[in-house]
Order: C-alpha cells, then sequence, then structure tokens
C-alpha cells in the first residue's frame, strides 16, 4: 500500500503561482506513474498532468505551457508548478501513482488539496 501526502494548496488570484508536492511512502522508481488530477464542484475528475518513471511528462491541454510536473527521486516527491493561474484552475487536486503490471496493477489515491483561484 502506497501512502500520498499532498501540500501546498491555497487561494491566490489570478495569475499568481503556486506549487504542489505529493510525498509518496516510497520509492518512487517502483511507481509505473505518478500525476496530478483535479475535480471542480459537479465535475468528472480529470488529469492535469503525469510523469513516468522513465521521465515521461503528459499534460493536459488546458493547462499545456503554464504547469510543469517534476519528479526529485531524493525525496520520493512529485511536484507540479502552477503559473499563470485561471479562475477555472479552482479545484480540489488529487496525487495519484500507478504500481505494478496487469493482475497487480494498483492505483492510488492521495486525500486531495484545495486550489481555489481568485478572479
Amino acid at each position: 500500500q502506497v501512502q500520498l501526502v499532498e501540500s501546498g494548496g491555497g487561494l491566490v488570484q489570478a495569475g499568481g503561482s503556486l506549487r504542489l508536492s505529493c510525498a509518496a511512502s516510497e520509492n518512487i522508481f517502483r511507481l509505473n506513474a505518478m500525476g496530478w488530477y483535479r475535480q471542480a464542484p459537479g465535475k468528472q475528475r480529470e488529469l492535469v498532468a503525469n510523469i513516468s518513471i522513465y521521465g515521461s511528462r503528459n499534460y493536459a491541454d488546458a493547462v499545456k505551457g503554464r504547469f510543469a510536473i517534476s519528479r526529485d527521486n531524493a525525496k520520493n516527491t512529485v511536484n507540479l508548478q502552477m503559473n499563470s493561474l485561471k479562475p477555472e484552475d479552482t479545484a480540489v487536486y488529487y496525487c495519484n501513482a500507478e504500481q505494478g503490471d496487469g493482475p497487480t496493477w494498483r492505483n492510488y489515491w492521495g486525500q486531495g488539496t484545495q486550489v481555489t483561484v481568485s478572479s
């Protein structure tokens, strides 16, 4: 069982920046990929960005050019730098990790951190 703990959410004005961090309870090299999802009120949870064990990155179109995902292998953390924030970025952001393959595949979630962008 992998535990994920998020930090860094908060309230920011439009155009501002926030940095989210997700600390994993085990070596992130044992995880296929880690990423961030978000869920706004009344909407489905959606992928924001993820990064594979090989370092390849994937971003939602809505955040390309504004958000950057990175990993700190020494600290077993994945970070999401969010710049030029917009009110539509307001949501609960969840850290996600995938581990294993086929019948051993597991999907883990953090508890979520609120990001609110005021106009």
